[in-house]
């Protein structure tokens, strides 16, 4: 009785010192991500100042530079306004009529943005899956239909763009709802969302390996059985890194979807229209584009962070899109 008492005693401390040690690997691993995003910020910031301190030095654009013995382009404020002028633009109102600062029209055209790129999000995954799902029913229909899956990443986003917003101003009598022109930008955004989903997703669903398969086969699963309790959960971590491409796709189908069909309220109609008046605020400009790549990193990180939860306590795998 007592060896039993001591030996539950022996393994509830194990098991309290494997949590113990598990978080602290964790913290570990998030100090370790924020020291080498921190140093990259600054590695950056330190390669743009230097480059704008050395061009700004040279009067002549036709001259070499010291030490890299080649002709580069020369720098002033207007083409690279310091880091420090960039920064102080997010407290200042960029319109005089509006006391809001710069930093509040950033994030409100970003959570516009965000929620474009949220539904193109959405809709890219559903399409995606439901692609890989339709070439894994068949070989000939994989081999017909992949070439055109391909194909359509090579058409120019900024081409199709304002077709598809022309087609959204089409009066759709038959829709039970108004069609909106954020609508026609989250179109953009699955435009560039449903490939790595696509892609990826089919090859999480063939990665069981044939005994697993011929398994299923011997309980006589069906083939909807089979893939909701053996390929879907096997496709798991392919699928998080083509979520973790496909977020951070669609903020960029959003912004381009909106520089080029002119939509208004999203962050990229505040870049056209700090660079149309870049000569008078080149910082605003700078602004902006900072704020889109913020945008960029959160999206990815709340991905990144869903996968950590949904991946844990399984075997990692290395799957590349």
């Amino acid at each position: 009785m007592v060896d039993s008492l001591d030996e539950g005693v022996d393994a509830a401390v194990v098991r309290a010192e494997i949590r113990r040690y598990e978080r602290r690997a964790r913290l570990r691993n998030v100090v370790r991500r924020v020291v080498v995003f921190a140093a990259f910020v600054i590695a950056l910031s330190l390669l743009y100042s230097g480059y704008k301190a050395v061009g700004q030095s040279i009067d002549d654009a036709q001259r070499d530079w010291p030490v890299i013995g080649s002709v580069m382009p020369a720098t002033n404020d207007l083409i690279m306004p310091p880091i420090s002028a960039i920064l102080s633009e997010f407290d200042d109102p960029p319109q005089r009529r509006n006391a809001k600062t710069l930093g509040q029209f950033i994030f409100e055209a970003s959570l516009f943005t965000a929620r474009e790129a949220f539904f193109g999000f959405v809709a890219g995954i559903v399409l995606g899956l439901s692609l890989a799902i339709l070439m894994l029913r068949s070989r000939t229909i994989e081999r017909g239909l992949m070439p055109y899956v391909v194909v359509s990443q090579t058409v120019p986003l900024v081409a199709i763009a304002p077709i598809i917003v022309i087609w959204g101003q089409t009066n759709f009598g038959w829709l039970p709802f108004t069609w909106n022109a954020w609508m026609s930008v989250s179109i953009i955004a699955t435009y560039l969302t449903f490939f790595p989903v696509a892609v990826n997703g089919l090859k999480g669903l063939q990665s069981p390996s044939a005994e697993s398969i011929e398994l299923m086969d011997s309980y006589a699963a069906s083939r909807t059985q089979t893939l909701l309790k053996l390929r879907f959960p096997a496709s798991v971590p392919y699928l998080f890194a083509a979520l973790k491409l496909a977020a951070s796709a669609s903020i960029v189908g959003a912004i381009v979807g909106e520089i080029s069909s002119g939509v208004g309220g999203g962050i990229g109609r505040l870049i056209l229209d700090f660079a149309s008046r870049y000569t008078t605020g080149p910082e605003r400009l700078y602004a902006s584009v900072a704020g889109a790549a913020v945008l960029g990193i959160v999206v990815f990180g709340l991905i990144s962070i869903a996968e950590r939860y949904a991946l844990r306590g399984r075997a990692q795998e290395n799957p590349v899109v």
